[in-house]
């Protein structure tokens, strides 16, 4: 394997640990809504994934309830693949439960390249208690992940890692608007660039608040982008 393929995905596990967080939404009018009554509504997101050029996998997004009570299921599977034979292997599933604009529950695990992670996380009166791999912790009651279909996420100056379950600060700055591709349509956008730990990422939304997708910087010139498909 040469330096510069190992370079791509050296990067990776870290990269993900910050990417599986929740990673994943806003009502949007490119997403797809069905609904028994007007409050009630299902939303999904699906994306292809690229590292550089290449693509590597997807990430589903599946979001139901209502303002009150909301749920939302995700799922990844990526493979990093050198001369036909798979080099890293990364498959997430993360379910939450959120009232209002609180984390109320979350579970999720994950196969990063064989090495496995869990956490179970639940609101309690004065706390969010965090059961991850080989550890536990207390945070805020009152918590939010890494929320991108609800872009009031980026008002947070802290949010929890629901793969790891570690509480990450991060410095979030506006980004100049610009036209972003979206299923072969150029569409004016508004990006937020999120840093922190291992943690650079650009966010992109439409004038409306609709999630249209992320690009992550890796280490090495490389990055990791979100196409909605």
């Amino acid at each position: 394997m040469t330096d510069s393929t190992a370079s791509r995905y050296r990067y990776l596990p870290t990269l993900l640990i910050i990417l599986g967080l929740s990673w994943l939404a806003s009502p949007a009018a490119l997403a797809d809504e069905t609904g028994s009554t007007a409050d009630q509504q299902r939303l999904e997101w699906n994306f292809k994934v690229y590292l550089d050029d290449s693509p590597i996998g997807f990430h589903r997004f599946s979001l139901s309830g209502d303002q009150q009570q909301r749920q939302l299921v995700t799922e990844a599977d990526f493979q990093v693949k050198f001369l036909f034979i798979t080099a890293y292997r990364y498959q997430h599933q993360n379910t939450e439960t959120w009232q209002g604009d609180c984390l109320e529950r979350l579970e999720s695990r994950t196969d990063a390249n064989g090495k496995l992670l869990s956490v179970v996380g639940e609101r309690g009166p004065e706390s969010f208690q965090v059961v991850a791999t080989g550890t536990q912790a207390s945070v805020q009651s009152c918590v939010k992940s890494f929320a991108y279909w609800d872009p009031r996420f980026l008002e947070e100056s802290r949010l929890l890692n629901s793969q790891t379950g570690e509480l990450i600060p991060v410095v979030i700055e506006s980004l100049p608007g610009l036209s972003y591709k979206v299923r072969g349509k150029e569409v004016p956008a508004q990006g937020y660039r999120m840093r922190g730990k291992n943690l650079d990422m650009e966010i992109w939304y439409s004038p409306d608040r609709e999630w249209l997708g992320l690009v992550s910087n890796i280490k090495g010139d490389h990055t990791l982008r979100y196409e909605l498909i």
